[in-house]
């Protein structure tokens, strides 16, 4: 092994420690081994030189810190450390590793800021932060990388908007839980297939600039302050088969079920619950796994697509409570399967309690009280 991989390994040695003595990680991290890069737990190397440094396993969990000495591995490529309880700040001299193509260290306590020293490692692909203790904001520079693809920074305590310039060519966006303010970027690239934002402060309307992301197949931005109306096409976007825009502020219609949409099959979650949503129900969701419109201002009836759908067991959970429905086309004997979970209470209609089944926080009142039903409708048909 090259002499200087070699000093900068025990320096690592020396601030990392393992979480239990009984079982360390670096009993095999021997100064007096013939050949470290065969030996030493964790390392692989490419001509004698450290390419790869996986650090900690879920059974080893590591404790300390990274030393600033880990920008001595040149020819490192992917740096890997599992949960454990590593803190302090990560090191900005990792921007030395030009070679780096991952760097994955989440679920430890690492503290400070995302280093904007991470601009100049043009060749990463995967950065994984998530659930640590990181503040600040997203360095801009961060989301220019030119072949970035996976960057995750769920789970910390990130401030601040989002970055105007995300060009990095993304397939995976992760930024949930943070306290993240401001609107979604304008553009976002058409690349992206799974984009969460969810659990933060953001506001402001949904760009038509997600009507661009043809790729996409999950879409989370749900738990934030989003207003407006929900852009239509991104209702046909062919791969989306899980949206999740619950809890924001967003108002106006459904589109009407007509296009190609996407192929909802197995595993398809749509929950746009908790909006201020209105207008008819219409059948773009048909066929949904599970389809959350709750807690919204629809009225009229529930489509006869969506019915047959429950009754066949192809959507397992239809929660349509705390609207203002006033009817479902359900035939008499209708059976919903014991698989299936249906839920139509608080509505402007007595529903078919003995088909129902839904959950707590849908209350007991099975319908709303006569009087909030017709000043809503006289209020949506124009009265005074």
């Amino acid at each position: 092994m090259n002499p200087s991989d070699l000093k900068a390994l025990l320096s690592i040695k020396n601030t990392l420690t393992e979480v239990s003595p009984f079982k360390p990680f670096f009993s095999t991290w021997n100064l007096t081994a013939p050949d470290p890069c065969s030996s030493f737990a964790g390392v692989t190397c490419v001509l004698r030189r450290v390419a790869i440094l996986s650090l900690g396993t879920n059974s080893l969990p590591l404790a300390g810190s990274l030393p600033d000495s880990i920008s001595q591995l040149t020819e490192l490529t992917q740096l890997i450390l599992s949960p454990g309880i590593v803190t302090g700040p990560i090191p900005p001299q990792l921007a030395r590793l030009t070679k780096l193509r991952v760097i994955s260290l989440p679920t430890n306590r690492f503290t400070g800021t995302i280093p904007f020293t991470l601009f100049s490692l043009r060749n990463l692909h995967t950065l994984d932060l998530s659930h640590n203790q990181l503040a600040g904001s997203i360095p801009p520079s961060l989301t220019e990388l030119p072949q970035l693809k996976v960057l995750i920074v769920a789970s910390n305590s990130l401030t601040g908007a989002l970055p105007r310039t995300v060009s990095s060519p993304l397939l995976h966006l992760d930024l949930k839980g943070n306290q993240l303010t401001g609107p979604l970027p304008n553009s976002l690239p058409s690349s992206l297939r799974y984009l969460s934002l969810s659990q933060n402060f953001m506001w402001g309307p949904l760009p038509n600039g997600l009507e661009s992301l043809s790729e996409l197949l999950f879409l989370d931005l749900s738990m934030n302050h989003f207003s407006g109306p929900i852009p239509a096409q991104l209702f046909f976007v062919p791969a989306l088969s899980n949206l999740f825009l619950q809890r924001n502020n967003l108002s106006g219609g459904l589109p009407k079920g007509v296009g190609p949409g996407p192929n909802y099959g197995e595993g398809s979650i749509v929950d746009l619950s908790h909006n201020a949503l209105s207008g008819e129900l219409s059948t773009v969701f048909d066929g949904v796994e599970s389809l959350f419109l709750n807690n919204n201002r629809f009225v009229g009836r529930v489509p006869e697509e969506y019915v047959k759908s429950v009754c066949r067991g192809s959507t397992r959970t239809l929660y349509l409570q705390h609207n203002y429905l006033t009817g479902i086309p359900l035939q008499g004997g209708a059976v919903v399967p014991d698989t299936a979970s249906l839920c139509l209470s608080y509505n402007c209609m007595v529903p078919p309690a003995t088909l129902m089944t839904c959950p707590a926080s849908a209350g007991r009142e099975l319908a709303r009280p006569e009087a909030q039903c017709s000043v809503f409708n006289h209020r949506n048909n124009g009265g005074g």
